[in-house]
């Protein structure tokens, strides 16, 4: 079937159900089956241009890639040395109808293979949708292809994936296993953010105690944690980038979230430290001083640094979640904010980003910075990247800037599949609802997040995959072809090609769900377990055990009227499917009694009523899995009816600590006991010390034995430490507790 080209400002839809068997990612604008098939094997060569350098160069690349990926070593070779046999051949041909820099043309019949393109970008492209067509991991002396045409182009230009290396450090070899990925994925941009409160990553020579101090942290255990990339590391990433036509967009944040920096340079502080590269995350109140020359000074020197090792015309400045604390309070930004007639520190930040915006506009780059430079005003040239929602998006747009979107909501892959699963990444829609169609060209495309508070290279592909085919099929590919049945499909026939590189993907909606229902009065649970997937069998073990295709198959709901573990596994094919879900049972003696609470929990974090903190179950160590009470600014005071005079052997209460998320353990805790509910008696006591800068997530379990005590009622006091201490990013603010199962024994 003949295809009609595409112009530049259309997008047809896809012909027919082309090359039955071919599953592509994203998917190509237009597809049509041809007649017979083409033979690959050894004898094929891959012919360019002799008068072509870059063709001959992408033509190698190509050949390295096909030997990589199904062991068959091409010969590649000027055109005139074409000889007998089959043959793929490159052609770059910039009289072809302007389609944009990333089209191609690729054309299998039963002779060749012919792909075509108008730029280097677009030959490379069309070379890696013939990449994605080769049997996974296939080592056959010959692989046969169907015959097809396929016309193409991306319909963002703006195609990215935001890797921070500021909490957790990737090494260079992995970071070119992410280009790698991107490259088969047509995902262009690579965002590298390189400096954090918590570890600066980029060597700039004028300034080494950035490096020396600002790339390690002492961590709670006391091991020093960090790294860095050497200017030559840093170029050799870009050029490994640049082969496979990605851009690196370096992100040197400010004024904010410099921590790391300030510790190695703390006289561009307003108080001047000192400071220490944090080991939690947050928000912190030391910010660069916006009144001090030297500030400046610094950043641009930093700036002419990293300008000189990143070719593309764009430089990410991050610019938010800014604390205006110190500002308020320092003489210097108070004099800059009197002395440049601004109205406040809201207007002095949208000061300090257009200073920096000048800066690199005279030398040739563009900023970019997160949504909240759009407070106070937006600077002349600035690109804006939207993350919380798509107003600024929105707004970036219709004042006739650019705009990347990246909403929380849709492409922060560091979120759990739980709260981000493949139907939702594919369900993105970048362009603001609402926005005018003479403003839509600022929407220039998107990004996907990996934010590395909890990421490292351990479980970085579990979070990109396979969430990242989604978006690249979502800025690639025409949207009135989209169908997530379809795109499914295709997905599933690509995890043999990410088993094949290596890729350790994760599950695409939550594997296993366990749903239970507490009926105090009768003291028993009834358990639903739940896929978030089609086609699973669930089974589960009540024993503790890890459950495998013997175990009993789920079919009904489970009553469970004991002390012991569930645990719950989804499988596919007789394999196991992601983790499994578990739930420990604990019947003790208050299971299902009354309960009392002083102070009422927090809407958000009610855990389903009181005696939620009495049903038998133990919150993990997320506090939003649905199991936490959360009181804030408040103490719990709690007390038990068990209905009637009992001897006591044993008390229980479990306290969450997370400080990065306001969550602290109580600051004293009481137990007391009484027979009648008046008057009660004090039997044990513990003082929990506010720890000091410590972000460690974990569980703390106050016991007290009471042997041979009698009593009816049981009282928990749990004294909220307050205010959020002084070396808290939330300092000044109104801490949390979180407890979860009050157990008598």
């Amino acid at each position: 079937m003949k295809l009609v080209p595409l112009c530049c400002s259309l997008f047809l839809t896809l012909t027919t159900a082309a090359g039955a068997g071919v599953a592509l990612v994203p998917q190509p604008v237009q597809m049509a089956a041809g007649k017979g098939n083409f033979t690959l094997s050894a004898s094929t060569r891959i012919l360019y241009p002799a008068e072509s350098p870059e063709t001959g160069r992408i033509a190698r690349l190509l050949g390295a890639e096909i030997r990589q990926s199904s062991g068959l070593d091409l010969a590649v070779l000027p055109a005139g040395d074409a000889g007998r046999g089959s043959k793929i051949r490159l052609l770059l041909d910039p009289g072809l109808i302007d389609t944009g820099a990333e089209s191609y043309r690729l054309t299998i019949s039963g002779r060749e293979i012919f792909l075509t393109a108008q730029t280097p970008a677009g030959l490379y492209r069309g070379g890696q949708t013939l990449r994605q067509m080769l049997p996974a991991g296939s080592r056959k002396r010959s692989i046969v292809l169907p015959a097809l045409e396929i016309i193409d182009q991306p319909h963002f230009g703006w195609r990215g994936v935001h890797v921070d290396v500021g909490r957790h450090f990737h090494s260079v070899a992995y970071m070119k296993r992410i280009i790698d990925w991107m490259a088969l994925y047509k995902m262009n941009r690579l965002h590298w953010h390189l400096t954090e409160d918590q570890g600066w990553r980029i060597e700039i020579k004028k300034y080494p105690r950035l490096t020396e101090i600002g790339a390690w942290r002492t961590e709670p255990d006391g091991s020093r944690y960090g790294g860095f990339y050497t200017q030559e590391e840093i170029r050799e990433v870009v050029a490994y980038a640049a082969d496979r036509f990605i851009d690196v967009v370096p992100e040197i944040e400010m004024p904010g979230h410099c921590m790391a920096a300030l510790t190695a340079y703390p006289e561009l502080s307003c108080t001047g430290g000192p400071f220490t590269v944090q080991t939690q995350w947050g928000v912190f109140k030391e910010v660069y001083c916006a009144g001090k020359e030297e500030t400046f000074a610094f950043l641009e020197d930093v700036l002419s640094e990293v300008i000189a090792l990143f070719s593309f015309d764009y430089l990410h400045i991050g610019g938010d979640e800014v604390p205006r604390d110190r500002w308020q309070a320092c003489p210097r930004c108070q004099e800059r904010i009197k002395a440049e007639e601004l109205a406040d520190e809201a207007e002095l930040q949208s000061w300090f980003i257009r200073r920096i915006e000048k800066y690199l506009s005279a030398r040739g780059r563009r900023l970019i910075g997160w949504d909240e430079i759009l407070d106070g005003g937006l600077a002349p040239g600035a690109t804006v990247q939207s993350w919380r929602g798509m107003e600024g998006a929105l707004t970036a747009a219709r004042s006739g800037h650019d705009a990347i979107a990246s909403p929380g909501s849709h492409t922060y892959f560091n979120a759990d599949i739980s709260t981000l699963d493949l139907r939702k990444a594919y369900s993105f829609e970048p362009v603001p609802d609402g926005l005018e169609p003479d403003k839509i060209r600022h929407i220039i495309g998107g990004e996907c997040c990996l934010w590395s508070e909890r990421i490292t290279e351990e479980n970085l592909d579990y979070q990109l995959f396979p969430r990242l085919l989604a978006l690249s099929e979502v800025l690639w590919s025409n949207p009135r072809q989209r169908d997530y049945a379809d795109f499914l499909q295709r997905v599933r026939s690509h995890y043999p090609l990410l088993e094949a590189m290596g890729i350790k993907y994760g599950p695409e909606a939550r594997p296993v769900t366990l749903l239970t229902r507490f009926d105090p009065e009768q003291k028993l649970h009834t358990v639903t377990i739940e896929s978030g997937e089609e086609g699973m069998a669930l089974h589960y073990t009540l024993d503790g055990t890890e459950p495998s295709t013997a175990s009993p198959r789920y079919t009904a709901p489970l009553t469970v009227t004991r002390s012991t573990q569930l645990k719950a596994g989804a499988f596919r094919d007789g394999r196991a499917y992601g983790e499994s879900a578990k739930a420990d049972f604990n019947f003790h003696l208050a299971c299902g009694a009354p309960l009392h609470l002083e102070n009422s929990p927090s809407p958000r974090y009610s855990a389903g009523g009181e005696r939620s903190l009495v049903d038998g179950l133990r919150g993990s160590i997320a506090f939003t899995d649905g199991r936490w009470q959360g009181f804030e600014g408040v103490d719990l005071v709690a007390t038990i009816d068990l209905g009637e005079t009992r001897p006591l052997h044993r008390l229980r209460a479990g306290f969450l600590q997370d400080t990065g998320s306001w969550i602290f353990l109580p600051a004293f805790v009481e137990w007391s006991v009484s027979r009648e509910g008046g008057t009660f008696k004090s039997v044990a006591a513990f003082d929990h010390p506010t720890p000091a800068g410590t972000s460690a997530q974990r569980i703390q379990e106050d016991q007290v034995e009471l042997p041979g005590t009698l009593a009816r009622y049981i009282r928990l006091r749990a004294r909220n430490v307050g205010l959020c201490p002084a070396w808290h990013p939330g300092a000044g603010g109104p801490s949390w507790i979180f407890v979860d199962e009050l157990v008598v024994e």
